[in-house]
């Protein structure tokens, strides 16, 4: 007994030691299991039909049985759930509006990639105040992706942390893999489980062959080691996903979205064997950051599916009720990113019109 206690004392007193050197790593604080969470907040019948429906029409986009443009735009990152719904009803709108020319889904992007630090989103830190209530952050995107699903919208997000996408995954139509995560292996194996279409972004650098690479991977079955809906750990099995595709975004060296870079793209994933489909991110490096830059760069899009480029099936736009961005603290303005920069409402609506309209006469 006295060995046993001798060698306990070393481990008790190790946190302590930790503090005072290294900073203090906090106790793991439980969070509800994917099943516990989406039993609370359920989905009714009805809109796992809807949501159903709404991956079956970007896969007909994608597969070009439906010929009209994919437009996923919303704001940069969710910070405040009053302008998220806001800016779904107004999406809704314009939505119908434009249904017969363009399928609009709503970017809901909860999880916030890093280059070093900063806020990493809604599910994270819903107070934006660094107290990191994941819980709460959980139950609050779920709550929030079902009332504007509830709206009749489509939803988009970015999928970040793979763990986290079981407890969301089942109100999400369309996905995307950021260009930071493309090239990772755990990453490809998510999406090789998950029910809905996926975009993979090309690297950082502008290359696309790591888009290539995953949209290959994933496209096979993989056994892999996850968590269950019950939280253990598990050997998962994937079956494979038919329906991945490249999204351009630009690079260190510039842009990616004009006619040449589209062609060589569409020959690129032609002689790999995989999908032809392109959506074009009008922001990032193809905006130069600028978000008053992207209706040009909508504009260019519509241009060369004018002009023939069938292998152009969808655009993304970062759009809010307000132009522009924020800095966290203080007194926020309300419907402005806290993240990137975003076209204002009025300028989205009005670019979104005009393209529809462009679309809707080719067809004349």
């Amino acid at each position: 007994m006295n060995a046993l206690r001798h060698t306990a004392e070393p481990a008790s007193a190790a946190p302590a030691e930790h503090d005072q050197k290294a900073g203090a790593t906090g106790a793991a604080q439980p969070l509800p299991t994917p099943g516990a969470l989406k039993e609370a907040i359920a989905l009714a019948p009805s809109l796992q039909v809807q949501i159903a429906g709404h991956r079956q029409t970007i896969r007909d986009i994608l597969d070009g049985r439906d010929s009209r443009l994919l437009v996923v735009m919303g704001p940069c990152s969710i910070h405040d759930r009053d302008s998220a719904l806001d800016y779904a009803r107004r999406l809704k709108g314009l939505a119908d509006e434009v249904a017969d020319s363009m399928v609009l889904v709503m970017r809901v992007y909860v999880e916030k990639p890093r280059t070093t630090v900063g806020w990493k989103g809604l599910v994270y830190d819903p107070h934006l105040d660094g107290s990191d209530n994941m819980a709460e952050g959980l139950a609050s995107t779920r709550r929030l992706m079902r009332d504007i699903t509830e709206l009749g919208l489509p939803i988009a997000c970015e999928l970040l942390q793979p763990m986290l996408s079981a407890y969301m995954e089942d109100l999400i139509s369309w996905a995307a893999v950021g260009a930071r995560t493309t090239e990772s292996q755990i990453h490809r194996e998510m999406v090789s489980a998950l029910p809905m279409p996926t975009g993979f972004k090309n690297g950082t650098d502008g290359g696309i062959q790591v888009a290539i690479d995953a949209m290959g991977a994933s496209r096979h079955g993989h056994r892999y080691p996850g968590f269950d809906d019950n939280g253990c750990p598990a050997l998962l099995h994937s079956s494979g996903n038919s329906h991945t595709h490249l999204v351009l975004r630009g690079g260190h060296w510039g842009p990616n979205f004009d006619a040449q870079s589209v062609e060589m793209a569409t020959g690129a994933l032609r002689a790999a064997g995989v999908s032809t489909a392109i959506m074009v991110d009008c922001s990032h490096a193809n905006s130069g950051k600028d978000p008053a830059r992207q209706p040009l760069v909508l504009d260019e899009v519509i241009r060369q599916r004018l002009d023939g480029a069938s292998s152009l099936v969808g655009v993304m736009l970062e759009s809010h009720l307000e132009a522009g961005k924020q800095a966290l603290g203080g007194t926020l303005r309300y419907g402005v990113s806290v993240t990137d920069g975003c076209l204002g409402w009025t300028d989205s609506e009005h670019h979104l019109r005009l393209a529809a309209q462009r679309l809707s006469e080719q067809h004349i």
